[in-house]
This record gives structure tokens, C-alpha cells and sequence, in this order.
């Protein structure tokens, strides 16, 4: 756990020390926040005639309502990541199916050229025998007359 820090920070005009686990910068970044929420509201006619309690409540909803949003879009975009993530895992199960699939195919396919050159070789061995036959056939009898 890191140390405890404390900070001297402005909110509305008056000085507040802030104390917490968070780093100095972290505390004026919350105070900064306060300053344009209250800055937000005192930009409206209509809140400078209201009650101090009633300006209080006012930001504490406003800031309430902006961590309600701020946590729905947080779930709403770990969703989105646990369905991405989803989305992965099935591509690289894909991926993986396709590579055995083109593994076997090229294994088929080397298998399938040794056949074929084994036919080939068979296929000229054959076709040198019949020439030989053939030409063994036409030779001129030598004991023939014409």
C-alpha cells in the first residue's frame, strides 16, 4: 500500500487540505472537477437565487448523476471487451482449424504430385515399350522380296 498523501487544494474559494492513498496530482484533479461542477451550476441565473442547501443538493445530484453514467459506460465497455474477447478466442480457434485444414491439404496435395509423377514416369515407360513394339513390328523383313 503506498503512503498516505496529503494535499492543499482550492474548492469554491477556500483552501482544503485533501488527505488520501491517491497521489497529489490525482487530488487536484478531484478538486479541479468540484471547481467545474460548481462553476457549471453558478453559470445559471436561476441557481444563484437558490437556498445554499438547495445549490449543494443540486451538485451533489449532478455529480451523482455523472457517476452513474461514468459506471453504465464502464460496463457497457467491458461488455463490449468480454464480447471481443469472445469474438478472438473464436478467431483463433478458426485460425487454428484452418491451419491443420491447410496442413493436410498441402500434405494431400505432395501426396497427390508423387502419384502423379510416379504415373508419369509409368505413363512414358509404356509409351517407350509400345513404340519399341511398334517399331519392332514396321522393321523390313530382310528375307522379303519385292
Amino acid at each position: 500500500m503506498s503512503a498516505k498523501t496529503s494535499a492543499e487544494v482550492v474548492i469554491d474559494g477556500k483552501v482544503y487540505t485533501l488527505s488520501g492513498y491517491e497521489g497529489e496530482e490525482y487530488l487536484q484533479k478531484v478538486a479541479a472537477y468540484i471547481n467545474s461542477k460548481i462553476a457549471e451550476f453558478d453559470a445559471l441565473d436561476d441557481y444563484k437565487h437558490l437556498p445554499l442547501n438547495m445549490k449543494n443538493t443540486l451538485i451533489q445530484l449532478n455529480i451523482a448523476d455523472d457517476y452513474f453514467k461514468a459506471k453504465s459506460l464502464v460496463e457497457k465497455l467491458e461488455g463490449d471487451i468480454e464480447q471481443k474477447e469472445k469474438e478472438i478466442y473464436d478467431l483463433k480457434h478458426d485460425l487454428i482449424s484452418n491451419q491443420v485444414k491447410t496442413e493436410n491439404a498441402e500434405a494431400s496435395m505432395k501426396e497427390l504430385e508423387a502419384q502423379n509423377k510416379e504415373l508419369l514416369l509409368n505413363k512414358a515407360r509404356l509409351e517407350a515399350t509400345l513404340e519399341e513394339s511398334l517399331l519392332d513390328g514396321k522393321k523390313p523383313d530382310k528375307t522379303s522380296k519385292k
